[in-house]
């Protein structure tokens, strides 16, 4: 996605409803004027409850907040609307008016794994990273960095993979970081 993605999320009070509201904005069934307003380029989508209206500018996004809020209030919805547009660098979509999460309150969905051949080398990298401020933890010979974004994890394994030629690296989803349930694998290294 790039950064000059805008949407109208629409959370209807009920479910059912969304379907009628979502299959007119869908099919453009609407008077002349406000399909006018909307044109073209809006794409709906619908989620239960909750509808979606993507525009490729913060202008055609108010347009398009403007025309739900009319449709809402003609067929008598409850809803809750907003605008948020999504932010490259972050990764998530922020309201307008928002700014980005603080990193601190971001998750972290991603970790650096780095096996290294003995426990001696893995407590020396352990206490490298820690000390430049990044999220470490070290089991035996295994040493992980937890990371918020993939480019984040993807940035580190590169230079870690050059810094440790004799470490096994990669990158892997955080299991820390995935909503739950979830399923985790476990295996053992000899």
């Amino acid at each position: 996605m790039t950064g000059d993605e805008w949407r109208v999320e629409i959370d209807l009070a009920d479910e059912g409803h969304g379907y009628s509201l979502g299959e007119r904005l869908r099919a453009h069934d609407l008077d002349d004027e406000a399909r006018e307003r909307l044109g073209r380029r809006v794409i709906v989508t619908r989620d239960g409850p909750r509808l979606f209206l993507y525009t490729t500018s913060e202008e055609a996004a108010q347009e398009a907040e403007r025309v739900a809020r009319e449709l809402l209030e003609a067929e008598r919805l409850t809803a809750t609307v907003r605008v948020v547009h999504w932010e490259t660098a972050d990764e998530e979509w922020i309201a307008s008016g928002e700014a980005p999460a603080a990193p601190a309150e971001r998750p972290y969905e991603w970790e650096v794994q780095i096996h290294l051949p003995g426990r001696h080398e893995a407590g020396a990298l352990a206490t490298r990273l820690g000390g430049e401020g990044l999220p470490v933890h070290r089991l035996w010979r295994t040493v992980t960095v937890d990371a918020r974004t993939a480019d984040e994890a993807n940035e580190l394994a590169e230079r870690l993979s050059a810094e440790e030629p004799t470490a096994e690296v990669s990158v892997e989803p955080n299991p820390e970081g995935i909503p739950g349930p979830a399923f985790v694998w476990l295996e053992t290294r000899v």
